[in-house]
């Protein structure tokens, strides 16, 4: 039975441009021993290199992360529910241990927590779907209120750009809000509706006073934190406690964590496979 060492780092919220990482030969080799079979084959099958580095870094962030907390990764098995979500083989964990990944444009990110129920979303401050803006958002009317359209399409002057930022932070926070409490984005996102109240998100600090309202109730039980990466990725953490006395303490901002960082104290669990790294290593990085 696995069981939490020590208090220290409970929380965790992190973040790694894979985009930027050309893995070498070596490094592949470590990081896909430290894999469970299933993990691999599933990563295996991505046709370009960019979403295969997204989900391994995913991989390897949820094995640090659970790692570190019961300081033996050998015995840290995952499994995946219906809807694809990984969760933790030993039931000892599964009731205080919450942790959640994403991964989108440059980004995959991770948010654990011991003690609350917790989702994170990445996204790309982006739009290419050919439509002018102003169409793409009478295409998206019914997954936002009519309070929140008021404050993505802003006052008069705003720019698209702005839209686009306002448009992908609201995405970002019901993307988060849905994976917490695991329902997917199959229910009703025009029920879920967020009231902003500092507009402007940065790279230093946490905006933490967003509330959350479910069919006009506020769920004062949700807390909501939100940051950018970089100027054209925002990120958005949703958690409530589920455990008395546990934290409620605010992250200062995402952690960068290099290839070095996480596989600092990893195990390999299975032989090094030259040829499926060789395989990973000639994958065109995205399509052209």
């Amino acid at each position: 039975m696995l069981s939490v060492v020590g208090t220290k780092n409970l929380s965790a919220r992190w973040a790694f441009n894979f985009s930027a990482w050309h893995p070498t030969e070596s490094q592949l080799l470590l990081a896909t021993s430290c894999l469970q079979p299933e993990e691999k084959e599933r990563i295996g099958r991505f046709v370009y290199k960019k979403d295969a580095k997204a989900s391994l870094i995913g991989r390897l962030f949820l094995r640090k992360y659970v790692g570190d907390l019961v300081g033996d990764y050998s015995s840290v098995k995952f499994e995946r529910d219906e809807k694809g979500k990984p969760y933790l083989i030993d039931k000892s964990l599964q009731d205080s241990l919450s942790f959640n990944v994403s991964h989108q444009g440059n980004f995959t990110v991770l948010a654990g927590e011991v003690g609350k129920i917790v989702g994170v979303d990445v996204m790309k401050i982006e739009y290419s779907g050919g439509r002018s803006l102003s169409d793409f958002f009478r295409l998206m009317t019914r997954h936002f209120s009519p309070e929140e359209w008021v404050t993505i399409k802003g006052y008069y002057g705003t720019s698209e750009r702005e839209k686009l930022a306002m448009f992908c932070r609201h995405w970002c926070l019901k993307e988060s809000y849905v994976k917490a409490i695991g329902s997917g984005i199959t229910v009703d996102l025009q029920k879920i509706s967020f009231r902003i109240h500092t507009r402007m998100l940065s790279a230093n600090a946490v905006v933490a006073d967003t509330k959350l309202f479910v069919d006009g109730n506020e769920k004062s039980e949700w807390h909501f934190e939100e940051m950018l990466l970089d100027s054209e990725h925002c990120v958005s953490v949703a958690w409530k406690d589920v455990l008395p006395k546990s934290s409620a303490s605010i992250q200062p901002t995402f952690k960068f964590l290099s290839f070095e960082d996480l596989v600092q104290n990893c195990e390999s669990i299975s032989s090094p496979d030259l040829a499926y790294c060789r395989n990973f290593l000639e994958k065109e990085e995205k399509p052209s």
